[in-house]
């Protein structure tokens, strides 16, 4: 049963979201050349504990990192390691904060520019990722009371395989609040009109994960890191929103990410 969040749990949500934008918007701000996303894992710890609030993804069972951190073909779940960020590097950074038992979880990818990169190659991979970001705003405009799940998937799948990208079908968004992952599931592809009906209130992460080439996925040897079958590339936008009646609430605001 998915149940609307209460006044009082909103309250207590918003302020999980304004920790989980701040700890990412400092993360994204730090992606650059020659640090590692260990690095990037401990700056997001420092962060969230600064600001009141503790790892989400810590509470998984087995998953020791603040922080998911994938580059180029990896798709999610990517380990924090000591690989140096290179120039052309397309990186997506996933964290997640608690505060006071509410859960809120969000995601952006970043292109690493530099002097090296070849300026049709950079050009191509700008687009790729601005495809992701645009995809996530039309799906989130379509989370209204009265809309249904499958209006959201919707949304996301034509942005982005009208750009000639796939969408990752194995992999969903999902409900959030006194977990990680609640219902119900959010795919990033599906039709109008089907799936739960919303209602204004229920708490939902929404996500975009995509690849440049087939959405076939393989699982890494660490047992976490998915990456492109074909080693194409792969991008993830995310973010917690609360269903509203007229307009989407982005708990995670997009006003706090470059």
């Amino acid at each position: 049963m998915v149940k609307p969040r209460t006044r009082k749990e909103l309250r207590l949500m918003r302020e999980s979201g304004r920790i989980t934008a701040l700890v990412l918007k400092k993360v994204l701000e730090n992606v650059k050349v020659g640090i590692s996303s260990l690095d990037l894992n401990q700056i997001s710890e420092e962060e969230i504990k600064k600001l009141g609030g503790e790892s989400s993804f810590k509470t998984v069972p087995g998953y020791l990192f603040t922080t998911c951190i994938t580059v180029n073909e990896q798709v999610v779940h990517g380990i924090p390691t000591e690989r140096k960020i290179e120039e052309g590097d397309v990186v997506s950074v996933d964290l997640g904060a608690v505060y006071k038992g509410w859960h809120t979880d969000a995601s952006w990818t970043v292109l690493v520019r530099g002097q090296g990169v070849e300026g049709r190659v950079q050009q191509e991979k700008e687009k790729f990722i601005k495809i992701g970001e645009e995809a996530l705003r039309e799906g989130i405009d379509q989370a209204t009371e009265g809309n249904r799940v499958g209006d959201i998937s919707f949304a996301i799948q034509k942005k982005v395989e009208e750009a000639g990208y796939s969408i990752v079908r194995s992999l969903v968004g999902h409900g959030i609040g006194l977990k990680l992952h609640e219902d119900p599931q959010v795919p990033g592809c599906g039709k109008k009109n089907t799936g739960l009906i919303l209602q204004s209130g229920m708490t939902l992460a929404i996500e975009v994960i995509y690849a440049q080439g087939s959405a076939d996925v393989i699982l890494e040897s660490d047992g976490w890191t998915i990456s492109t079958a074909d080693g194409s590339l792969s991008a993830l936008f995310e973010m917690t929103v609360a269903i509203g009646k007229l307009k989407a609430e982005i708990l995670t605001a997009l006003r706090y990410i470059p």
